[in-house]
């Protein structure tokens, strides 16, 4: 099996895109995928909120991307079972002026992922790999995209959601016509949903209007596990399995199996 490369990516902060990251990558775990998430953000929290040390990152995104490094020499066993992360340093905050004067600084990410293969969990290969972008659309999240198969994108329940999402997608647009022809949007996953506030509903509603079935059925809500989670380095699920979160996020993990199952027929 060819494994399947997703990007989560929106140019805001704080909506939720490394909490799915890392809770997306769990449950899908939990129901026997091999995962592998590349932390691409230079503050590195999908590497902290999945148990790995600042210590620990010998080796990082950053040395893939230059070339120092294979994905199998970067990747970290974490402390959840079948998934693995290639952490992120501060180092990532020099790429641009490492690569940016290369014909193929777009590429990186891409051709540093050919190496997939050689990387295996209990003898298996990897089935999913998960991008975690940093909230701005620069050289990190280009490569992120030119190596993805699809996007995944978290949109928080808030009143600009629709804003910020128009550039993004424009953004996609242009890589798929320049860079990258095969990448598709997986789907458009509403975070931090307050059932008590009219403007989340109204929001959910707004974007359903305007995105139609590419906004997934499940709904994260807002959530005090989830937000605690990181600070103890586990996933929610591992946390409390129990909250409205973490039984959001497996909900959420059989939609992106059903959906990826229907884009690879395609």
């Amino acid at each position: 099996m060819v494994a399947r490369i997703l990007t989560l990516a929106n140019q805001k902060g704080g909506v939720g895109k490394t909490t799915t990251a890392i809770n997306l990558a769990t449950a899908l775990a939990a129901v026997g995928e091999r995962v592998l998430i590349i932390d691409l953000d230079p503050q590195g929290n999908a590497s902290t909120g999945i148990g790995i040390d600042r210590g620990q990152r010998d080796v990082s995104s950053y040395d893939l991307l230059i070339g120092e490094a294979t994905v199998a020499q970067a990747a970290i066993v974490t402390s959840v079972p079948n998934v693995a992360i290639v952490p992120s340093t501060m180092d990532l905050l020099g790429i641009e002026l490492a690569i940016a004067q290369q014909a193929d600084r777009a590429f990186r990410l891409r051709d540093g992922l050919r190496g997939l293969r050689d990387l295996r969990m209990d003898n298996h290969e990897i089935s999913y790999v998960l991008i975690d972008c940093p909230p701005s659309l620069n050289l990190l999240t280009i490569n992120a995209l030119v190596a993805a198969d699809a996007v995944l994108v978290p949109l928080q329940c808030e009143f600009f959601a629709l804003e910020g999402l128009s550039q993004l997608l424009q953004t996609i647009e242009q890589i798929r016509s320049t860079l990258n022809p095969r990448l598709s949007i997986q789907g458009v996953v509403m975070t931090m949903f307050d059932r008590r506030n009219n403007l989340s509903e109204q929001v959910l509603q707004d974007v359903r209007s305007e995105m139609g079935e590419l906004v997934y059925e499940t709904v994260i809500p807002r959530n005090v596990r989830l937000s605690e989670a990181p600070s103890y380095g586990k996933p929610a699920l591992l946390y409390d399995l129990k909250c409205a979160g973490s039984q959001a996020y497996l909900r959420l993990a059989t939609e992106v199996i059903r959906r990826e199952r229907r884009l690879v027929a395609a």
